[in-house]
């Protein structure tokens, strides 16, 4: 037995969004071990420099790299943006994923409509995400909508109603159209956010039609076909596998809150 498939697999976000990715992993890879690394302390890398994201993305990186990881996850939209390029470069030999909006299965869903992609600034301003337009874009209405500062109700498990309801009515209804079909939710921190979302369209906009898609399926299933690859999947076994949770964060209530949200019933 190749004993390298027994070591973890690595995930890191720029705080706790990256879990929405993780879970979806748990749930393809039950008997695999993971080993999370949430940057609270830097949160969030949505609105920081690309310098500064690379810079701190490599550190998280070393960080789990003393884990002696088998596989690894950015689990965050902009770090991806900003250095999975870079990473791909510097461990030629690790099977690793990134993750982006999921502006193609929008299109590839679309029947016409307006498509929203809600998104942080920094992410909106990457060259990976306007070529990700370009490429799939064409012949079609997508629209990018900024959302600086939702990544933090997520940070702080915030998910009082009214709250976001004023942060959507301002962020989010000026982009909604008649026709607007799909929301593609291009940060790993919003899908803990769904029920919210649509609560916000049921209620303040009478819309029970629109779509709400993210990609951490979908980077869940690569992530696995490239660990299976590299033959570096654990034999089935029926026995769960643990996920470890470590936070950058001084506040010791991130990895409870962390645990919590991978836990967290699903729509």
């Amino acid at each position: 037995m190749n004993p390298d498939k027994n070591k973890p697999i690595g995930f890191m976000d720029s705080g706790l969004g990256g879990i929405s990715v993780l879970r979806e992993a748990v749930k393809l890879m039950p008997e695999e071990n993971f080993v999370y690394y949430g940057d609270s302390a830097n949160v969030p890398y949505g609105n920081k420099p690309r310098e500064e994201i690379r810079r701190l993305t490599f550190r998280v990186v070393d960080r789990l790299l003393e884990y002696d990881i088998k596989g690894l996850a950015i689990a965050c939209n902009t770090a991806t943006s900003a250095a999975v390029k870079d990473l791909r470069i510097m461990y030629p030999d690790l099977p690793l994923v990134g993750i982006e909006p999921a502006i193609k299965p929008a299109i590839e869903q679309s029947r016409g409509g307006r498509i929203l992609v809600m998104a942080t600034p920094m992410t909106i301003k990457q060259e990976k995400f306007r070529h990700l337009l370009e490429t799939y874009g064409e012949g079609h209405e997508v629209v990018s909508v900024p959302c600086d500062g939702l990544v933090s109700f997520v940070e702080n498990c915030m998910f009082d109603q009214e709250l976001l309801n004023v942060y959507f009515k301002k962020h989010l209804s000026p982009f909604l159209t008649d026709n607007t079909e799909s929301i593609v939710l291009g940060c790993t921190h919003y899908p803990f956010l769904k029920s919210n979302i649509l609560e916000f369209l049921r209620t303040k906009h009478k819309r029970e039609n629109i779509v709400l898609i993210d990609g951490s399926f979908g980077t869940a299933r690569e992530l696995k076909r490239r660990l299976r690859e590299k033959d570096l999947l654990k034999e089935t076994t029926g026995i769960p596998g643990h996920v470890e949770i470590i936070n950058s964060s001084s506040d010791s209530e991130m990895v409870e809150k962390s645990y919590a949200l991978l836990n967290m019933p699903e729509i």
